[in-house]
């Protein structure tokens, strides 16, 4: 197994990466870059915590072996080699190589292109992407100035950080420059890794203990779906406004000037604008009126930025009517007596095989009214406790004499018996937990709705670029503090052992002094305040306080939102409700009279073809083919048949619009 479990996780790490892609974004309609990007991110976030368990078995095996090292004295020849194999022997037989060995000289590699292509992702490339994505340049070579210049004052920031590194090296000649850019990266990280990690440690129990009360999650997104209306109807204002101004614009550009091949507008507006709108002026360059490149560039951006807008909100507002359709079925279901779960509306998620032979509606009504709420109450108690083990370590795990770090605890007891399968599970699950409280802090907190992340194919490009940034730029840190939680690195433990490969090529606590002895050892205690404010939501006490409306139990303002979205999702399952209702009357129409309507029509066209035929008339007859939800008309060439008025029969086909590509 030298080096196979390595090679496996690897693979298994690259495929589940790319199943998370495709489940989240759309392949079909995201650039290649975007994908390509967001994968290599995900994919580095997902190696190191997959891997560093692996290097923490293979550390403790060599840190074994190193403890029972023999240095013996001068003994003869032959003494000396009997003594060598009796050495070699002991060292075998008490320290038990594990299953998931790594040879030496793999991991320095491994971590080394690992840190530094996330690295380069997270500060330079997946930034510039972003910028380059929302640029509202027409050529490829304006897309890249635009972010050059957006992504400067960050690219500036950086030129000045690694200036000040520079003098701090020169100074300091025992620093390595290399060493001291990981530690900056590192602190920033730990910095941002105990704001959010304060939060997420209290939402993520509190969560599911809601989710357990009956009532309580409905309600909440009563709450929800007022806001997001509200929201929404702004961006489709916003939208209504920018293709306005596109409006504009088109009017006065001439179906032959130069800037008209800058199309691109969303679909549904091209429709509404289309109309009336076709004006076969020639283009006179006489008149100074039309816009600049620049100002359309500008329109571009705002183009791109409201549709954007107005797609996010459309998405989160599905997502959430889902929800509470989901979540007043339940209601409903509860007091059923006979345990069958019912659907006000088919469910819209594609449904496996799987689950239609497993998951019945019987099924459905224990696991949803009955066994649900239990689990979610199981679940919490479960991660609370995580989340007060978690606390107490951080702000207890610089002591080493006595040990007060329950996960060091956990992994010095899993030490001493030798069991790597117990210290692979139990680091990999306590990495796990820890970079979910940090990362679904950024998408639960209400100042980041900017970005989101949705199954199905819902997630948009930015989302993802972000979520990959995010990702590269907390995951370092976030195990680099892990390792200190369980005494696996020497600034914390203050012994000379074996160091991971992780910690050899990431850097370790104690490269600077005052940050070592002052930063990395206090700042992790704030956990316990940020928790304490959160347990006692104080921060969404004090947005509600400043307007922002937050949702607080003892509040008038709460009790009217929740109202206002009740009446919203009524309405809204009303208009489901008739679009069913016609649905299943035109299914019922075309199955009684479908057939001998269509008898009828074709022994029609078949009577009308002969008369065509004997009267030779043929030539100056157009035939229209009228299909459902989508209208066709085939125009004949023939100088007898009529055509829209107003409009040329060359033009009538094909029509160019403004901002066309978005």
């Amino acid at each position: 197994m030298s080096g196979a479990a390595l090679g496996i996780e690897i693979v298994v790490v690259f495929f589940l990466a790319l199943f998370l892609l495709h489940r989240y974004a759309d392949f079909r309609k995201q650039q290649r870059m975007v994908l390509f990007g967001t994968l290599l991110a995900w994919y580095l976030c997902f190696l190191i915590v997959f891997i560093l368990p692996l290097d923490i078995s293979t550390t403790i095996y060599k840190q074994c072996k190193i403890d029972h090292e023999e240095h013996p004295l001068y003994f003869p020849k032959f003494a000396y080699i009997l003594t060598l194999c009796v050495f070699l022997d002991s060292v075998l037989k008490v320290c038990y190589k594990p299953w998931s060995y790594i040879p030496d000289g793999i991991m320095p590699v491994f971590w080394r292109v690992v840190y530094w292509t996330s690295q380069c992702l997270t500060w330079l490339l997946l930034p510039f992407m972003q910028s380059y994505a929302r640029s509202g340049g027409f050529s490829i070579t304006g897309k890249i100035k635009t972010a050059l210049i957006e992504n400067a004052i960050y690219y500036g920031t950086y030129l000045l950080i690694f200036g000040s590194l520079l003098i701090y090296v020169a100074v300091h000649p025992q620093y390595e420059l290399q060493t001291i850019g990981i530690t900056a990266a590192n602190t920033w990280g730990l910095f941002l890794l105990v704001l959010l990690l304060g939060y997420g440690l209290v939402e993520i129990p509190r969560s599911y203990w809601n989710a357990s009360r009956r009532g309580h999650l409905l309600i909440k997104t009563y709450f929800k779906a007022a806001k997001l209306m509200t929201e929404k109807a702004d961006a489709q204002e916003n939208l209504e406004d920018v293709m306005e101004e596109v409006r504009k614009v088109q009017e006065s550009i001439k179906y032959n000037h130069p800037l008209r091949k800058i199309d691109g507008c969303p679909v549904d507006y091209q429709e509404k604008m289309g109309r009336n709108m076709d004006d076969y002026e020639d283009f006179d360059d006489k008149q100074n009126t039309y816009p600049s490149e620049k100002s359309l560039v500008k329109l571009h951006k705002q183009v791109i930025y409201a549709v954007q807008r107005h797609n996010r909100t459309r998405v989160q507002w599905l997502i959430l009517l889902q929800q509470a359709m989901h979540l007043e079925d339940v209601a409903k279901n509860e007091t059923s007596s006979a345990h069958q779960f019912v659907r006000s509306f088919p469910s819209t998620e594609p449904t496996s095989w799987l689950s239609r032979y497993f998951y019945t509606p019987t099924v459905e009504w224990y696991w949803e009214c009955l066994l649900k709420h239990w689990f979610y109450r199981l679940l919490a108690v479960v991660l609370s406790l995580f989340s007060v083990a978690v606390v107490w370590s951080e702000c207890t795990f610089f002591s080493t004499r006595p040990v007060l770090s329950l996960f060091a605890v956990f992994i010095q007891l899993a030490e001493r018996d030798y069991n790597y399968l117990y210290i692979e599970m139990a680091c990999f699950i306590t990495i796990f937990f820890l970079c979910t409280c940090v990362y679904s802090t950024v998408f639960r907190i209400r100042v980041f709705n900017y970005y989101y992340l949705a199954s199905h194919h819902q997630t948009d490009a930015y989302s993802l670029q972000f979520s990959g940034m995010l990702f590269c730029r907390l995951t370092p840190p976030l195990c680099l503090n892990f390792l200190g939680l369980i005494h696996m690195d020497s600034a914390i433990s203050h012994q000379q052992k074996e160091q991971t490969a992780y910690t050899s090529i990431m850097g370790s606590m104690r490269v600077l002094s005052f940050i070592a002895n002052g930063f990395y050892i206090y700042y992790p205690m704030l956990i316990l305040l940020l928790c304490i404010a959160t347990y006692f939501s104080l921060g969404t006490r004090c947005l509600n306080l400043l307007g922002f409306q937050q949702f607080v139990g003892d509040n008038e303002m709460t009790s009217d939102l929740i109202d206002e979205g009740k009446e919203l999702i009524r309405r809204e399952k009303r208009k489901l409700q008739r679009i069913e209702d016609g649905e299943n009357r035109r299914r019922e129409w075309k199955e009684r009279y479908g057939n001998t309507r269509e008898d009828t029509a074709r022994n029609r066209i078949r009577n009308e073809a002969a008369e065509m035929t004997e009267t030779n008339y043929s030539d100056t007859t157009c035939v229209c083919v009228c299909v459902v939800k989508h209208i066709q008309y085939a125009h004949c060439a023939s100088p007898c048949c009529r055509h829209v008025p107003g409009r040329y029969l060359s033009m009538s086909s094909s029509r160019s619009r403004i901002f066309d590509d978005v």
